[in-house]
């Protein structure tokens, strides 16, 4: 949006144009994968830059007012132009680069990842790829080593930023823990199927367990996602998991029921990080296309299945 100086800024004016096609503010909301109330305010930041009222939100679908129809022509210039400047800029950047060592969790690995890989390639023509998919606190670990260049892992308890001065953080993602129940109950009368607290998703609910005081009864403790949903399916306990987790093993979904946690929320944020000043601006350009993939690929569907999650599921 516009900055209290008045400027306006292309991320402002990319809000305004998904907001003046789609006729909504939550429509616009779902198509960048952010909240309504951040698209509302970038189009009232943006009018006020402009001095302008440029849409009408009291009609439904919106609609644009004369203003908003002018400068509408000028935006979408200003976009291209942008977007065009960028990809060369990027051509330039990625052309010297020979290989690039890419760390990804394994929530990915089905569906983002080689999208993420195959739209890369076509960009870097010249790159060879190596991946590495593990836990995030193996990825964090190897970043540090130097055994690869760049990673998309949950973030470690006090970062980005505290713990990491030599890394270069670009969120990407906040994934909000959810309970997940066989189809008919609730974790009132079940045991916990854990997450391995040995990995930093299955740490931070036990910790957030313990800080609330919250003691359930739980017999099983494991490390996959569609191991741990396949007992819930089959009626053996309950599960705190994650949207993501959810989506990567989905063909456990219609067989169990997915609510709120019955206590204090909690979530998680994951991240892509580099070695600062390593990589220039790929970095950034690799978390804007993840963040596109993420947004299409689990973010929208996963709010549509699942409504109660809003704004909770978002990308950063």
């Amino acid at each position: 949006m516009a900055d209290p100086e008045g400027r306006v800024t292309l991320w402002g004016i990319e809000v305004f144009l998904a907001a003046a096609e789609e006729g909504a503010i939550s429509a616009a909301a779902r198509r960048l994968g952010v909240s309504p109330s951040a698209v509302s305010q970038q189009l009232s930041g943006l009018e006020t830059a402009l001095g302008a009222s440029l849409l009408d939100r009291g009609g439904r679908p919106m609609r644009m007012t004369p203003a908003g129809t002018m400068f509408r022509r000028h935006a979408q210039v200003m976009l291209n132009a942008a977007l065009e400047a960028r990809a060369e800029l990027a051509r330039a950047d990625l052309a010297g680069l020979t290989t690039l060592r890419l760390g990804m969790i394994e929530d990915f690995e089905a569906d983002v990842t080689p999208r993420l890989l195959s739209g890369l390639s076509e960009e870097l023509k010249g790159c060879r790829f190596l991946l590495e998919t593990g836990p995030s606190h193996r990825l964090i670990d190897q970043l540090d080593a130097r055994a690869v260049d760049v990673i998309v892992a949950t973030d470690l308890p006090g970062e980005p930023g505290a713990e990491a001065p030599a890394r270069e953080v670009h969120p990407i993602l906040r994934d909000p823990f959810v309970a997940v129940c066989p189809r008919g109950r609730s974790p009132a009368d079940l045991p916990l199927i854990q997450y391995t607290a040995r990995h930093l998703i299955g740490r931070q609910v036990a910790q957030h367990l313990a800080r609330l005081g919250v003691k359930p009864a739980s017999r099983f403790e494991l490390d996959s996602y569609h191991a741990i949903l396949a007992m819930v399916a089959a009626g053996a306990g309950w599960a705190i998991l994650t949207p993501l987790a959810l989506h990567q093993a989905r063909r456990f979904r219609p067989q169990v029921e997915v609510q709120p946690l019955p206590f204090a929320p909690l979530d998680r944020t994951l991240s892509l990080s580099a070695r600062a000043g390593m990589l220039r601006d790929i970095p950034d350009l690799i978390a804007r296309r993840l963040r596109g993939l993420i947004a299409a690929e689990v973010v929208i569907p996963m709010r549509e299945a699942y409504p109660f999650l809003g704004d909770s599921l978002a990308v950063l």
